[in-house]
């Protein structure tokens, strides 16, 4: 059994710390900065034994370096993109095994945010970094609309108790932006609620479960009537198919 701990960094993102059960040992995930990392290491006794790395962006890699100074620790992460610091390369289908406490770890190709990056699962729980948000997906940095929308379909196969570790908390607004694709659709309009008040208490809304993302976030959402017909009312022309309304959903929200 997995314990995940949240930390938060920056602004918005948040860095995930995988415990195995009965032991101190972690992995981190996407570790942007090192010192609440190593902040969090020392105030819960937890020893580091591994990286995880979803994709190239600074804010997901920039405290490798000061981690590992005084580790010899494996950074695994995507083969096909350039990181500093990585020491397994990995693609999709691969299986990651840290460690004799920690379950087998599955490697996902999940392209589209950036043009390599993965997603790792086990026991249930997706890290799945800057591919499928809470009630939204990563924006088009270097990946493809095509790409992304390929992933999150995959992701959507999932079952629905799957636990979504995101990478950043930007459930608030994407919800806004999902309200005004589908404005009729009360299961969203109930967890923007929730999703409000705890923000104003200071709450995290990440993880998220697949059930509510299939429910709620529209780009998992591209063969519903409802999504095409707004989209296509955005966009002020025809959608052939879920590709060609998610290529449009996605440009929506870049404007929104």
């Amino acid at each position: 059994m997995l314990t995940v701990h949240r930390i938060p960094a920056f602004e918005d993102n948040y860095i995930w710390l995988i415990q195995a059960q009965g032991t101190n040992k972690v992995i981190v995930v996407d570790p942007g900065d090192a010192m609440p990392v190593l902040n969090t290491l020392r105030s819960k006794d937890l020893d580091l034994i591994g990286i995880f790395i979803t994709h190239h962006h600074a804010d997901h890699t920039a405290g490798i370096v000061e981690l590992t100074k005084d580790l010899t620790i494996p950074v695994y992460g995507p083969a096909n993109e350039n990181i500093n610091g990585v020491t397994h390369p990995l693609s999709g289908r691969d299986t990651v095994k840290v460690d004799p406490a920690f379950p087998e770890f599955t490697v996902l190709n999940t392209p589209g945010h950036t043009p390599g990056h993965i997603s790792y699962l086990a026991e249930g729980k997706l890290f799945c970094g800057d591919t499928l948000f809470a009630a939204g997906c990563g924006r088009l940095l270097g990946g493809s609309a095509e790409q992304l929308h390929s992933s999150l379909k995959l992701l959507a196969t999932l079952p629905a108790t799957t636990e979504i570790y995101c990478a950043h908390e930007y459930t608030l607004a994407n919800l806004r932006f999902a309200k005004a694709v589908e404005p009729e659709n009360a299961l969203l309009k109930q967890r923007f609620e929730q999703t409000e008040k705890a923000r104003q208490q200071q709450q995290a809304t990440v993880p998220s479960l697949m059930e509510d993302e299939l429910a709620t976030n529209p780009f998992l959402r591209c063969e519903l009537d409802s999504i095409k017909k707004a989209t296509e009312t955005f966009s002020g022309r025809p959608l052939s198919n879920s590709q060609a309304v998610f290529t449009a959903l996605r440009a929506w929200k870049d404007q929104f």
